[in-house]
């Protein structure tokens, strides 16, 4: 059995690929593989040509992220781990993945974990003024290992709402976490395949909180190691702000909670979650913003026509649980500890827990 796949999948990146694709090879022991979604710029050409190395798995359409990963790991039996890995991510650390592969030798607790995620734009910055060494911002997909509040929303260690903290070295300790991101998460083949892997129908958004949440209930452990580190560029398939983007955001999430809640606190999760959505959309009207208005209620429209479909699975999830409560899912709202009580890093909301 082979030790690491590092798997990233692909649509219409060819530029970003051979940006930062480089820096993937050099720095690490796994095995690169590219999973193409039936991209139609010069993504596989500009493959074979330069970097011939790189195994690379065709898809005969774009099947998104999730359904797109799933498909692509069902090829590689002979792999003991996956990274499941951004095509905006550039590496500088040698060996990177190892140190997450040595962990997660020593901890066959562990399904999944993630190495510190880094703001790229702030590196590139500094790197361009000639300090390339100067501290960078967290960045936001993922910064240094995730939780969720009691009403679904995530958060980082370094990144509450939309405030993202400098790293000084203030988040160095293997925490275990709720979720790990999907912008390099490494997981246990074995946990992926027992857990179904990626919900094919979230399409993009949400799904990899959705699997370690699902994994966390079957009693594994999600962990960030920040002695790892990628830089991750962030927004590059949709910007915030894009109304694709608020649409997935907020059906998914919906879903994820359907699937995962403990039935003692569905129905009241979901009332306030009601209520949270409907500001969350007043909030996109008072700046005149039709569009991301317009999703919020698209999404909870078709989360109520998804719905009906997902009893079955979230019977089946209650069933095979080995946990209802998980800890790292906070019973706070973070949006009244950062909007009320002015809580904005993740260690000022852990110090008055």
């Amino acid at each position: 059995m082979r030790k690491l796949a590092i798997v990233i999948l692909n649509w219409n990146g060819a530029d970003m690929m051979q940006k930062y694709l480089p820096s993937v090879i050099d720095n690490s022991l796994g095995d690169v593989v590219v999973a193409d979604n039936a991209s139609t710029d010069e993504s596989l050409l500009m493959l074979e040509r330069m970097f011939p190395q790189v195994r690379v798995i065709k898809m005969a359409e774009n099947y998104g992220f999730a359904e797109g990963y799933n498909r692509a790991l069902s090829q590689l039996n002979e792999y003991e781990y996956f990274v499941l890995l951004n095509s905006d991510v550039r590496i500088t650390q040698k060996e990177w993945d190892k140190i997450l592969t040595d962990y997660m030798d020593e901890h066959p607790e562990c399904a999944a974990c993630q190495p510190k995620l880094l703001d790229l734009k702030a590196l590139e910055r500094n790197e361009a003024m000639g300090a390339p060494n100067a501290p960078v911002p967290f960045e936001y997909a993922g910064a240094c290992g995730g939780f969720l509040d009691q009403y679904g929303y995530p958060f980082c260690r370094g990144r509450i709402m939309g405030t993202v903290e400098e790293d000084q070295g203030q988040y160095e300790d293997v925490c275990t976490i709720l979720w790990a991101t999907g912008a390099a998460l490494m997981v246990r083949a074995e946990d992926w395949r027992q857990s179904g892997g990626l919900d094919p129908r979230f399409f993009a958004h949400m799904e990899e909180i959705d699997l370690c949440w699902r994994l966390r209930t079957m009693g594994k452990k999600i962990v960030c190691i920040p002695q790892s580190t990628a830089y991750h560029l962030g927004g590059a398939t949709l910007n915030q702000g894009n109304p694709r983007k608020t649409f997935l955001n907020f059906r998914n999430n919906l879903l994820m909670l359907y699937k995962n809640l403990p039935q003692e606190e569905l129905h009241s999760v979901m009332r306030t979650r009601a209520v949270l959505d409907y500001i969350a959309a007043m909030q996109f009207l008072a700046k005149l913003d039709f569009k991301n208005m317009k999703a919020v209620f698209r999404a909870r429209y078709s989360f109520f026509k998804m719905k009906r479909s997902y009893r079955p699975v979230r019977q089946q999830l209650l069933q095979q649980r080995k946990t209802g409560h998980v800890p790292e899912r906070y019973s706070f709202s973070v949006i009244w500890q950062y909007y009320a009580k002015g809580k904005k890093t993740f260690t000022d909301i852990m110090e008055g827990i």
